[in-house]
C-alpha cells in the first residue's frame, strides 16, 4: 500500500457510495487508476466489503463490551468460549489488567445477561466487567 491507496481508503471511509470520479479528484489520480486500485484492494482483502452502519439508537437490541480476565497461559486457550456465542461480534486480546475485550450484540438485556452468566460459568474466567453501550457517535471500524 502506498499513499494513494491510503488516500483512497480514507475517502471510502468518509463515503463508500461516492463515485470513482469523485475519489479520483480527491486523490489526484485518473478515474481508471482509482478503479484499478480499488479492485486490487478488494481482491487482496484489504477492503473486505461495504456495509450500512446504523447509529446505536436505531439498532434493535443491546450491545456491550465485556472485559475478560482469565487464568489460561494464552488467550487462544480460552477463545473457544466466545466462538460458542453467536452474538459475539469481536473478541480481541488487550493489554492491561484484563486479557480480552469482547463486543456482543444481543436481542435483549435478558439475553445479554444470559451470555454473561454463561461466560461466568467457565472456570478459566477469573473476572468479567460489563460495559453496556448507551450511544455511539463515531464508528470508523465498519463493524
Amino acid at each position: 500500500m502506498d499513499k494513494f491507496d491510503t488516500a483512497i481508503i480514507n475517502s471510502l471511509r468518509q463515503d463508500a457510495r461516492q463515485s470513482v470520479s469523485s475519489i479520483a479528484e480527491q486523490v489526484n489520480l485518473s478515474r481508471s487508476a482509482v478503479a484499478e486500485r480499488i479492485k486490487k484492494l478488494e481482491q487482496t482483502g484489504v477492503i473486505r466489503g461495504y456495509q450500512v452502519l446504523l447509529s446505536e439508537s436505531q439498532k434493535e437490541g443491546v450491545s456491550a463490551y465485556f472485559e475478560i480476565q482469565h487464568k489460561c497461559p494464552r488467550c487462544a486457550d480460552v477463545v473457544h468460549v466466545f466462538h460458542a456465542i453467536p452474538e459475539v461480534i469481536t473478541c480481541r486480546g488487550i493489554s492491561g489488567d484484563m486479557d480480552l475485550l469482547v463486543y456482543v450484540h444481543a436481542p435483549s438485556m435478558r439475553r445479554l445477561h444470559e451470555i454473561r452468566e454463561y461466560i461466568d460459568t467457565h472456570t478459566d474466567i477469573i473476572k468479567i466487567k460489563t460495559h453496556v453501550v448507551m450511544s455511539e457517535w463515531i464508528n470508523n471500524m465498519g463493524e
